[in-house]
């Protein structure tokens, strides 16, 4: 590939995914439920906003003599009510009226409880117990018949029921927004902007607020549709809008007694009432989707293999393994195909991968950040978050059989029994709530059918065998008073606890010192040799990989590049992006040229180039590196790579 190529792709393919990534708005209108709120509520308050231009009649002028007509009456399209009032204009006039409450009651509540909420957090102390009390004491009656009883003080009127709806709803905003911002005050970058000299005036605007806005957002807009429940509620008493006005409760309260002879009066405000909680609700529900970081990238489902071929098109199949040897393995995957949906973006992380594991075998998986190594790891059991992710093609066979199609129960029968994960940290993936015991015996119980006590006992054999010292003391420990080295051991543990035939462990050292990650390794090692379990190793370090596996995976933009035995590999690479990782591991206690780092940066994997996806990088690239897909080639017994030159 020339310069000027090289060049060219890099930098197109940034802006192809600056335009292809798709805007919040975008997001939120491609949520299909929450497009139906956004049609309805739409219609909605397009008509109620264009009340003064409509031919309507005046909404609180009676005519007793045309009281009680019925909907589709010449001049009164949804009939009148009992003085002859136009239903359709006082409708809309009404819904308007009841519209605007609601908003403002949201947002005045929203932004009271948020104040309350964020001070109470960030200043913690007396003025947390002085905040938080007064609070309590809001909660501690009925909303309603707190409403009820500040209206009744007051006295009735549509201000005054807006201003009972307030206050009783600004606990629920405050407690809330304290709960939100108390997870985020105890946090380092908090302690940081304090280091840094900011006013607590900053600290809470830029620092704080950012960090729940999303959940007051969220909680406003999906509270402005029980906040016009709630006044149409006052107003159906007689405590809100008070006649002649018009909103919908009040409307509903006067038709309630016509039910027998004039049903419509009370049920088109009712139906009114219906739709406006099932578009505002919808619509909140939508904007959680799109405002909360946790759920842009979809939640923990599981998800079945799709494609897009033709109905009826077999999917694509990777190692040709006879029938009774993919049997015996624990694990084969065949051209697993893996990927991430983003608007009209699709990111290849896994782009066809071919690896076996025999019993007690180990092996590695290396390469750089992005290379797709943990997404392989998690689509074995599942685990990747849908939408945007999705098996596209290949078999994950276990013992034969393709769990990429295997029902949900019956991967939880496999998952921590069969297959147990290791993940990279466990401060993140221990329950805080839970203490470190417990959580080792929860799963001796789901697979082994244990009664509480036995699988506690050998949760604290377990914690014994893993090193951790007074094992009986730190079954009772929460993880957050255990150090790194100790959290990864209960992890390991958790992996062990019912004997698995197959352990995943992804990066698992990465976050420990450089002596604990020695023991660890060392005990992971150990523990898996002792009970015939095989390993899938995920690492960024030849150094561990050399260590403890048999056979490595080189994987490069979402595929396996070079593999073959530990030994061959890292004696005689193949493939230049093998040399090239291996020139950058530095030999301690010997003099030599100066680590070169790989030039460039890995591709993105929505817009990878043709042909061999390091080419871009690579010094030794020709023009067929990019004409085609390029095999996985055999070079030696074992070893294999993905490159033109292998073949010369």
């Amino acid at each position: 590939m020339s310069a000027t190529a090289a060049a060219t792709i890099a930098v197109a393919a940034p802006a192809g995914r600056g335009a292809a990534r798709p805007s919040a708005w975008s997001r939120l209108t491609h949520n299909r439920m929450a497009s139906i709120g956004l049609v309805l509520l739409g219609i909605i308050v397009a008509i109620v906003l264009a009340a003064p231009i409509l031919p309507l009649a005046p909404p609180n002028v009676t005519h007793i003599a045309q009281r009680l007509h019925a909907p589709l009456t010449p001049g009164h399209l949804l009939g009148t009510d009992q003085v002859g009032r136009d239903i359709l204009s006082r409708l809309i006039w009404g819904t308007r009226l009841s519209l605007a409450v609601g908003v403002f009651a949201a947002l005045a509540a929203g932004f009271i409880g948020s104040v309350i909420g964020l001070l109470a957090a960030y200043r913690g102390g007396l003025a947390d117990t002085l905040l938080m009390r007064g609070i309590d004491m809001l909660m501690a009656f009925p909303y309603l018949l707190l409403a009820l009883a500040i209206v009744a003080v007051l006295g009735p009127g549509l201000l005054h029921a807006m201003l009972a709806i307030i206050v009783v709803n600004v606990p629920f905003f405050a407690r809330g927004v304290r709960g939100g911002a108390l997870s985020v005050v105890r946090t380092d970058f908090m302690a940081a902007a304090r280091l840094s000299g900011l006013s607590d005036m900053r600290i809470l605007l830029t620092e704080l607020l950012p960090n729940v806005l999303p959940g007051i957002v969220i909680g406003v807009s999906t509270t402005i549709g029980w906040m016009i429940l709630e006044t149409a509620g006052l107003s159906f008493l007689g405590l809100g809008a008070q006649p002649p006005q018009a909103d919908l409760g009040g409307m509903l309260g006067e038709g309630r007694n016509l039910l027998q002879v004039a049903p419509h009066v009370a049920t088109i405000p009712g139906i009114v009432i219906l739709l406006l909680a099932i578009g505002i609700n919808l619509v909140g529900d939508g904007l959680r989707d799109v405002l909360d970081p946790k759920l842009k990238s979809g939640g923990l489902a599981r998800f079945y293999p799709v494609t897009d071929a033709a109905p009826g098109a077999q999917r694509r199949r990777g190692l040709d393994l006879p029938g009774e040897a993919a049997a015996r393995l624990p694990l084969a995957l065949r051209g697993l195909r893996t990927e991430f949906r983003v608007g009209r973006s699709v990111y290849a992380a896994v782009g066809g991968v071919d690896l076996s594991i025999a019993p007690g075998e180990a092996v590695g998986v290396v390469g750089e950040s992005g290379s797709g190594k943990t997404v392989t790891a998690l689509s074995v059991l599942g685990l990747v978050a849908t939408p945007p992710g999705r098996i596209v093609g290949g078999e994950i066979l276990h013992h034969g059989e393709d769990l990429a199609g295997a029902s949900l129960a019956r991967l939880q029968e496999i998952r921590g029994r069969r297959i147990a994960y290791v993940f990279q940290d466990p401060q993140t993936t221990l329950n805080p709530l839970l203490p470190v015991g417990e959580q080792i015996a929860e799963t001796i119980r789901r697979h082994q059918g244990l009664r509480r006590a036995e699988a506690m006992r050998r949760a604290i054999v377990l914690l014994d065998s893993v090193h951790i010292p007074d094992a009986a003391e730190k079954a009772r420990a929460w993880p957050h008073e255990l150090s790194g080295g100790q959290r990864q051991r209960v992890g390991i543990a958790i992996a062990l606890a019912n004997d698995p035939e197959l352990i995943i462990a992804d990066e698992p050292t990465t976050a420990l010192d450089v002596t604990t990650q020695a023991q660890v390794l060392k005990l992971l090692n150990e523990l898996r040799r002792q009970r015939g379990a095989a390993l899938l190793f995920i690492s960024h370090d030849f150094g561990v990989i050399a260590e403890l596996c048999d056979r490595v995976h080189v994987m490069y933009g979402g595929r396996v590049v070079e593999s073959g035995p530990v030994a061959e590999v890292l004696g005689r690479p193949r493939h230049p992006y093998t040399q090239r990782l291996l020139a950058c591991v530095p030999e301690l206690g010997r003099r030599g040229p100066p680590i070169a780092p790989i030039p460039g940066l890995p591709p993105s994997t929505d817009a990878l180039p043709p042909g061999c996806a390091f080419a871009p990088r690579c010094a030794l690239a020709e023009a067929r590196c990019s004409a085609g897909d390029i095999a996985l080639l055999p070079v030696a017994p074992g070893h294999a790579a993905r490159c033109v030159r292998v073949a010369a």
